[in-house]
């Protein structure tokens, strides 16, 4: 009999062997899909590190629009040579942050599912120092390269999103 159970749970494997990976924001879709509703209130929340002194936390507060999974060719990451991303400018870390996720090795490329939402934007808190460049998504009031404003529409892959707190 376990054989049997070994037999199903090889072919079961091989069979999804051809289909993308599911990425964490595309399984949060299918386990939280009350969530990704539209006129739901989601937020992105960067910063908060720190143990004593914790730094400000900064933030992007819209309602879905939609949201859907769809495949997504993972490519190896963009490095500036002779750069540590600490020492990246604005423009290489976006750069950085557009093409996630990607992969660091070439073999390692592949397909895999991501969970996208279009996210309409209404209010946020952005950082204005410049270490906060190579370091978040939100920056002197953009989201990436992005100038933010009321009503503008953003897609952001599912597991960088929160529900806003009741208030």
């Amino acid at each position: 009999m376990r054989w049997i159970a070994v037999w199903v749970i090889l072919i079961s494997a091989v069979a999804g062997a051809n289909e993308p990976a599911l990425r964490p924001s595309a399984r949060m879709m299918f386990a939280q899909p009350e969530f990704l509703h539209a006129g739901t209130c989601v937020m992105v929340r960067e910063g908060g590190a720190g143990w004593i002194a914790t730094d400000p936390v900064f933030w992007l507060k819209g309602t879905v629009a939609g949201a859907e999974v769809r495949s997504r060719r993972l490519e190896v990451c963009p490095e500036v040579p002779g750069k540590t991303i600490d020492r990246y400018s604005r423009e290489e870390f976006v750069r950085l942050a557009t093409a996630r996720p990607c992969v660091s090795r070439p073999e390692a490329v592949r397909e895999e599912q991501v969970g996208m939402v279009r996210v309409r934007v209404e209010s946020w808190e952005t950082p204005w120092a410049r270490r906060a460049a190579n370091a978040f998504r939100l920056y002197q009031g953009h989201y990436l390269d992005r100038p933010l404003s009321p009503g503008l529409e953003l897609e952001i892959e599912a597991d960088l999103l929160s529900r806003c707190e009741a208030n």
